[in-house]
């Protein structure tokens, strides 16, 4: 990389513990350390506001921009109402992102998910009017496309998403973090894009679990000598719980117990439901932790301890993964960094994009089968195997999903679009 350059980080929301505002800090964080200075744009936020705007209507949940999804999805007609608060709001928005711009001296924005996938249409087409009329060089990290999911299938509003989702902008580099999202936006849209991973910082390893977590155990209910799976994904069904459980009722494991970390979000409350009923029906100690983690250490109104994922993987004393889709995994590369055992569902982009790498995994391919859970049994009961394991599978990781690896691709992002421009 060359001078620094000042960068604006612009999406519906930074805050939390969504793959999007993890991975973005990452990116801000990798760049900071090249000399680079990251500024934030969203609806909401929870980074250090010297350095941010904070646009309530960029929220993809704000009141307005709701009004305007319940008019554009599941039909193909949309009524002159829709069309003129669409065009109002994209207005208000692209001058707050010439004032983010000028705010802050910007040399370069990066744009997260908010070109991708189109739950705040407005705002995807600011950006897209804001970038072809400045000229100023950007990167769309792509993490879920629209095509990824059914409910942007029947839309009235194709032509902004023709326009905007992702748009073609000269000087505009398109990132995606899986092989298929790359053949899948050269397919439909034309363009071509880099490839990067999610990553992880394999070069500086976890420290030791410090005092605040040391009562994890106790606050489920375990003793010391309890099994702790740890399951570390919200309850919704693409994460693949039933599996998790039907392994857990298979190893015939004493004093195990099976932790979801967090709650279903916005994805309704029957999944787990039958979750529930499922463990009872075969024997096996479900425990949903969400109303306990959170996206920082505080205490809840009964003046209880409320934790981070981080917090849980040290008591973990084994892992599910059992995903049956996944735009890439952060789970299985946090588990990996922790240093911890763990199995994994073998959907696709695991298949093509992590499996070939060469990790030692036990997996679930559709079914939880003998193969599967002897592997699991065996590294859950022979210490020195699993060591062996953990291992291999850090070293694999650091080499294909380390920061370096992050470094590099932004370095040559950077070079390409001053190119660009130039």
């Amino acid at each position: 990389m060359k001078q620094p350059e000042n960068i604006g980080f612009v999406s519906t929301r930074f805050a939390g513990t969504d793959g999007v505002s993890l991975e973005a800090a990452k990116w801000a964080e990798v760049l900071w350390g090249g000399g680079h200075v990251s500024y934030w744009y969203a609806g909401v936020l929870d980074r250090d506001p010297a350095i941010s705007l904070c646009v309530p209507e960029a929220f993809f949940d704000h009141a307005e921009n709701t009004w305007i999804n319940s008019q554009l999805w599941g039909r193909t007609r949309r009524c002159a109402e829709a069309s003129r608060r669409i065009r109002e709001l994209t207005e208000y928005l692209k001058a707050t992102l010439y004032e983010f711009r000028d705010r802050f001296d910007l040399d370069i924005l990066i744009v997260e998910n908010a070109l991708t996938i189109p739950m705040h249409v407005p705002l995807g087409v600011a950006v897209t009017e804001f970038l072809l009329e400045t000229g100023m060089p950007a990167i769309a990290h792509h993490h879920d496309f629209m095509w990824e999911r059914q409910r942007f299938q029947i839309s009235a509003v194709d032509d902004y998403l023709e326009m905007a989702f992702p748009p073609r902008v000269p000087h505009l580099q398109h990132v995606v973090i899986n092989q298929a999202a790359r053949e899948e936006l050269a397919w439909r849209k034309g363009l071509p894009s880099m490839l990067v991973p999610n990553v992880f910082d394999f070069e500086n390893p976890p420290g030791a679990p410090d005092a605040y977590a040391a009562d994890v155990r106790r606050a489920l209910g375990l003793l010391d000598d309890d099994l702790l799976i740890l399951q570390p994904t919200r309850v919704v069904p693409r994460k693949g719980i039933e599996n998790a459980i039907h392994l857990i009722r298979r190893l015939k494991l004493t004093r195990a117990h099976l932790v979801v970390s967090h709650d279903s979000g916005d994805e309704g409350l029957e999944y787990g439901r039958q979750l529930q009923q499922l463990a009872r029906d075969e024997g096996v100690s479900l425990k949903f932790f969400g109303d306990r983690m959170a996206d920082r250490r505080q205490l809840n109104q009964e003046g209880q301890k409320v934790y981070v994922l981080s917090d849980l993987y040290p008591h973990a004393d084994f892992v599910t993964f059992p995903s049956l889709y996944e735009g890439f995994g952060n789970a299985l590369l946090e588990s990996i960094y922790f240093r911890k055992p763990l199995v994994v569902g073998r959907y696709s982009v695991y298949q093509r994009d992590i499996e070939p790498k060469g990790f030692r995994l036990p997996t679930i391919d559709g079914v939880v089968d003998s193969s599967v859970v002897e592997e699991c049994r065996r590294i859950i009961d022979d210490a020195d195997y699993r060591h062996a394991l953990t291992e291999h599978n850090y070293q694999v990781a650091s080499r294909f999903f380390s920061y370096r690896v992050l470094r590099d691709s932004l370095r040559s992002m950077i070079n390409n679009i001053r190119n660009m421009t130039e």
